[in-house]
């Protein structure tokens, strides 16, 4: 089996993954105490951030609004806030790269602010649609001109008064967003959610000293609020999203097993483990400890069986980010429906459609379906040249694919991978057998 990772990653098939490993930082949970500590009195000490270019750019925009940034020789991250006196003008523009929570969490974090401020992307993020954050933030009082609903945004920050706002669609990002621009707004602001998605604001807002009320989908946060520097270090887990590519490569080769240390064990990002299960995995947890609220531990994956599955609209904000290695599983080996993921279509790509093109290329009978898609992986792959569109989560779709083909594989647009996981190439290397 080789493997060589630049702007293409060619392999050929494995037998088996087996091992032990542990994944980067979470990206969600980096972005939040990035950004909570940024704006916190006092300073915040970060272990285990995530180690992508996505994260990366949040500390760079936090940096560029005045936080005081450095990193310690055990690879801690020490951020001094600006606490009360806010963020200073920047003078230049904030560039959000890749990161979609980037850019709409940190919209809702300036929008009280005293400070004029231009948020951009790469082109890949400025054709994202940002009106569902424009929409809330503007009926606050915040000032946005936008591309026709696009980055780039200038957001002219101040005095903001609360709302009590129905998110039309699940998204952790656009709810989080509205909760930090309520922090500093006038009065209590509450977001009612059609779904529950990820929690981890929630969690983040009492490790610094930030009061908020969640009953069920609905969540209310009072204004005038600013974050403390939490007492003692945070440590993010390891991202549930980077194991999930292992699990799934492990449930789909027989004689697989993986296990991970040291991974968050939010229940409301498990939802990938209960689909393989029910495509049959085997799969045991165990909680080891916590931080700031959000469990760790590890997880065991093993190669079980081979079984038909479907994944329903309800089920899809707990996996929205692990379809794709979801669907890689299913290409080697069972069926899978999945529907209500429109929201796959304004990802990194649209990943629908990137996604099946892909799986089609290397020989997976799979079709395209306007919220979802269908794979049937009963004929194994024949390998082939699979283009990952710039989206780092198809690239680790194909890649596990391409170990349970027949033949050779490649991969191009590899180099997106390092938005999430810049090891993954050595980490691929040490698990396969």
């Amino acid at each position: 089996m080789t493997v060589a990772l630049r702007r293409s990653l060619s392999l050929s098939p494995a037998r088996a993954v087996r091992g032990t490993l542990a994944v980067p930082g979470d990206k969600s949970i980096s972005h939040r105490y990035v950004m909570l500590g940024a704006s916190a009195s006092g300073t915040t000490i970060i272990t285990n951030l995530a180690s992508g270019a996505d994260v990366a750019a949040t500390v760079a925009c936090m940096t560029a609004l005045g936080a005081g940034v450095e990193r310690s020789a055990d690879h801690a991250l020490s951020i001094t806030g600006r606490g009360a006196g806010g963020f200073i003008q920047p003078d230049t523009t904030l560039d959000a790269e890749n990161s979609g929570t980037t850019l709409r969490l940190l919209s809702g974090l300036v929008a009280s602010r005293p400070v004029r401020v231009t948020l951009t992307g790469d082109e890949s993020l400025r054709r994202r649609p940002m009106q569902r954050v424009i929409d809330p933030l503007t009926a606050m009082g915040a000032r946005i001109t936008s591309a026709a609903g696009r980055a780039p945004l200038v957001i002219e920050g101040g005095a903001l008064r609360a709302i009590d706002w129905r998110v039309p669609v699940a998204s952790a990002q656009v709810k989080s967003a509205i909760l930090f621009a309520g922090l500093g707004a006038r009065g209590t602001t509450v977001v009612r959610e059609p779904l529950r998605t990820r929690d981890h604001t929630e969690r983040a807002f009492p490790a610094f000293a930030l009061r908020i009320l969640t009953e069920g989908t609905v969540l209310s946060v009072d204004g005038g609020q600013t974050p403390a520097a939490p007492a003692e270090m945070l440590t993010v887990p390891g991202d549930p999203s980077s194991a999930a590519v292992w699990a799934a490569l492990a449930a789909a080769l027989p004689g697989s097993r993986v296990q991970i240390e040291g991974v968050c064990l939010n229940p409301l990002r498990l939802g990938f483990l209960a689909a393989l299960e029910r495509m049959g995995a085997r799969i045991r947890t165990e909680i080891v400890t916590e931080s700031a609220g959000e469990p760790i531990g590890r997880l065991e994956v093993s190669h079980g069986d081979h079984v038909a599955a479907a994944i329903a609209a309800e089920e899809v904000p707990s996996l929205i980010d692990e379809l794709p290695v979801l669907a890689a599983r299913a290409a080697l080996g069972g069926t899978l429906e999945v529907s209500g993921a429109s929201e796959l279509r304004v990802k990194e790509s649209d990943r629908i459609t990137a996604l099946v093109s892909g799986l089609r290329a290397m020989g997976v009978a799979a079709d395209e379906r306007p919220d979802g898609f269908v794979i049937d992986g009963r004929r194994r792959p024949s390998g082939g040249a699979a283009d990952a569109a710039g989206d780092h989560r198809l690239v680790m779709a194909f890649a596990l694919v391409a170990l349970g083909a027949t033949g050779p594989s490649v991969v191009t647009g590899a180099e997106s991978v390092a938005v999430s996981y810049p090891s993954f190439e050595q980490d691929l290397a040490r698990l396969i057998r």
